[in-house]
Order: structure tokens, then sequence, then C-alpha cells
């Protein structure tokens, strides 16, 4: 009987220390991701004036009124899925797009209805 629950611990032992192990090195891989792909977003007609926040996911990338078109800002990739949102100061209207894993150019363009992306 005593060897019984000598047995048992053992085994919970080399358990916990193989799930230890699980979740360090899996907080090492994703500690090491690094993306080359950028995205170039684009601004192109009808935000002149305009009081915009420009998010990528859930980080702030720009703030400002703009003041001149085209707009154009270049952003690293730094998550495995993205969405750019365009957030209206003056109306709090929020508008959302997805974003390419491949990086690339995002055109938009604001309209009566709201902002669109022009087709690449």
């Amino acid at each position: 009987m005593i060897g019984n629950g000598i047995l048992a611990f053992a085994i919970i032992f080399v358990v916990v220390i193989f799930v230890y192990m699980s979740f360090r090195l899996k907080r090492q891989l994703d500690a090491e991701r690094y993306y080359n792909e950028t995205y170039t977003i684009s601004l192109t007609k009808g935000f002149v004036g305009d009081s915009l926040a420009i998010y990528i996911n859930d980080s702030l990338i720009v703030e400002k009124q703009i003041s001149e078109e085209p707009f154009t800002i270049e952003v690293a990739r730094f998550e495995e899925q993205s969405a750019l949102m365009i957030v209206d100061q003056n109306t709090d209207k929020l508008s959302t797009f997805d974003l390419s894993n491949k990086g690339g150019t995002v055109s938009l363009v604001k309209e009566e209805d709201g902002i669109k992306q022009l087709a690449q």
C-alpha cells in the first residue's frame, strides 16, 4: 500500500513537470514571433477636416485631425490576424476592415454613407 502511494505521487510529480515545461515553451515561442509584412494605410478622399483615431486591433496608431490628402501611414504587422478600426471622433462612428496576413496597401475613401475600402 505504501508502494502504491509513492508510485502515485511520482506519477503526479512527472505530470506536473511536463505541464509546466509545455506552458513555458509556448510562452517562449509566442515571445519570439516576428512578422516582416507591413500595412500601408492611405486615406485618399473625403477626410480633410475630420478628427480621426486609427487603431489596428486594440493599439492606437494615429489620433489627429486630417489636414491634407492623401494621408498615408505605414505600420509593421505585429499580430497573426489584424483588423483596422477608424473612429470619427466628431460623430463616434466606427468603421472596421480586415487586414490581409500578407500585408499590403489599404486605400480608403469617405462617402456620404460611410468609409469604403477601394478595390486593390
